[in-house]
């Protein structure tokens, strides 16, 4: 009975261990799978997951922190924006804009439909920021992938990136950019940092635009396979 009862309780403890390592493996997989079909190498997609964890923790450079960084203080709040949770995005998005020679009107119109659907779906919350709740916060990603495959269904080698783009840009205006001069609105008594992307990979601008690629994904699987059989 005391061995029996000391494989069980070994078992129950692997078990905890084994489970939130087969989650973030799998979760590893899903994003980099996104980030090859918007056109990046395996090693191009690691890179770029791994830096934009590293800026979930405080990076000082020259006693500056460039995990945060300080945009504008209002009143008591500090102002800010996350390096790997929104200026990465940005920066992807405007490159995937460049190398995949996008259409800026349909762009545009792509960023407009998330936009609104983000404004929508999300609110200021003074104690923890722009939020939005399940399953709406998941809505931005449908409809930035919805757009991509209407707008883009002859030339789907470019809805992976324009659905990200969408993603990206919807959320980070439509949530943070219309929402914050009602968050600011708010008093306080104390200092309060207000941080743009401050959840990092777990924030909805980076996970809009992974979860658009990856609906994307699914929606033109058939197109695809026209393809690689013709």
């Amino acid at each position: 009975m005391f061995v029996l009862l000391n494989i069980t309780t070994i078992a129950r403890y692997l078990l905890y261990v084994f489970i939130p390592i087969l989650a973030l493996y799998i979760g590893y997989l899903i994003v980099t799978k996104a980030f090859n079909d918007m056109g990046f190498s395996k090693f191009e997609a690691v890179v770029i997951i791994a830096v934009s964890f590293l800026f979930e923790f405080e990076i000082l450079i020259f006693g500056i922190n460039v995990s945060d960084i300080h945009l504008f203080t209002y009143q008591n709040w500090n102002v800010g924006i996350n390096m790997g949770g929104a200026i990465i995005p940005v920066l992807i998005s405007v490159y995937l804009i460049w190398k995949k020679k996008l259409n800026m009107k349909k762009v545009g119109l792509g960023i407009l439909v998330v936009t609104i659907v983000t404004y929508l779906v999300t609110r200021p919350d003074p104690s923890s920021g722009i939020v939005s709740s399940f399953p709406y916060w998941l809505l931005p990603a449908v409809f930035a992938s919805f757009t991509s495959v209407f707008l883009l269904w002859k030339k789907f080698t470019k809805a992976a990136p324009f659905a990200y783009i969408c993603g990206t840009f919807g959320v980070l205006i439509g949530a943070d950019f219309f929402h914050l001069p009602q968050l600011l609105s708010y008093p306080s008594s104390t200092t309060i940092n207000a941080v743009i992307g401050g959840a990092n990979v777990m924030d909805m601008i980076f996970i809009t635009g992974i979860l658009a690629v990856i609906l994307d994904g699914i929606i033109l699987q058939s197109q695809r396979s026209k393809q690689a059989d013709s």
